[in-house]
């Protein structure tokens, strides 16, 4: 389907439809010799072929002459009148013109020749006929209605054609046909049920699309390590702890519990360098004997306690 352009006429999607009629007139024509393929000819076939004629193309071709088929029915369904655009209206308004009309009506003495061919060759497709042993009467009859759907079918052809040549400039400058005349002076056949949106140019840029690289199966996929936690300064109390628990505990000395602990700090060489050694018995005469800090010892003390006193200073 061509896009579409300045004209309106070629935004409006009902009378592309009518150009489907370029492929429906050879299947009716076919259809037409299949149908007078019925009956045999009566002893005066030119003048029943006249008849035929003149029923289904210049009866009709005389309506439409006074009544033009409308731009917006397709026969069984058409646009509301209620519901038709301006650019609809305009187009409308131009099928007045004498030219269209009169190509229009060159379809009626063009089906003449073709009904005349048909009726003479007919003989050869009696046996696909689907009106096999009828009257003459109806075979002419249906035959007539096929004429004059041929010629509807013509004339929308042809008014598609010529609105899809004329100028953007002649359909804007052209006053729209008001809906009153649109009904009184043009043959609107069908439902009015038949609403089609105008075509609109969609172009629409493709994004590029970027190229995807294909990843290997063997290729290792990198995992996220962990964040690396702050260092911490190895605390030293634990292993103090355990260098005391490893120390072999002192035994205890029941000697050295009872002596004061002044005297012991006293009698303790590594505490004072300056320090006098201790003599190695004390004295019965109870005689004081002061040791660096004038601690005395009493006389009272007994033997046990001076015992006690030189295996302290040993340890």
């Amino acid at each position: 389907m061509t896009s579409p352009q300045g004209n309106p006429a070629r935004r409006e999607p009902l009378l592309w439809l009518q150009l489907l009629g370029l492929a429906a007139l050879p299947l009716e024509a076919a259809a037409l010799l299949l149908v007078l393929a019925g009956a045999d000819p009566g002893p005066l076939p030119g003048v029943e072929r006249v008849f035929c004629w003149a029923l289904g193309a210049v009866g009709p071709a005389v309506l439409l002459w006074r009544l033009p088929p409308d731009l917006w029915s397709l026969l069984l369904l058409q646009v509301p009148l209620k519901g038709r655009r301006p650019d609809q209206l305009r187009l409308s308004a131009l099928q007045g013109a004498l030219p269209l009309r009169l190509l229009a009506a060159a379809g009626a003495p063009l089906l003449l020749p073709l009904l005349w061919w048909s009726d003479g060759a007919a003989g050869l497709a009696w046996a696909w006929s689907p009106l096999s042993s009828s009257p003459r009467l109806v075979v002419l009859l249906v035959a007539a209605a096929l004429l004059a759907l041929m010629l509807w079918q013509w004339q929308q052809i042809v008014q598609a054609l010529w609105l899809f040549s004329r100028p953007a400039t002649q359909v804007a400058q052209t006053l729209p046909l008001p809906a009153g005349e649109a009904a009184n002076r043009r043959l609107n056949l069908g439902l009015p049920l038949l609403l089609l949106a105008p075509l609109e140019p969609t172009a629409v840029a493709a994004d590029p699309v970027e190229p995807v690289e294909p990843v290997a199966e063997d290729a290792a996929v990198p995992v996220a390590e962990p964040p690396a936690e702050p260092a911490t300064e190895p605390s030293t109390e634990p292993e103090c702890e355990e260098e005391e628990e490893a120390a072999p505990a002192s035994e205890p000395n029941p000697l050295a519990d009872s002596v004061p602990t002044s005297v012991q700090t006293v009698q303790n060489p590594g505490d004072s360098p300056e320090a006098a050694p201790a003599p190695d018995s004390v004295s019965a005469s109870g005689v004081d004997s002061r040791i660096d800090g004038g601690v005395s010892i009493a006389p009272e003390q007994s033997a046990e306690q001076a015992e006690g006193d030189d295996l302290d200073q040993q340890v």
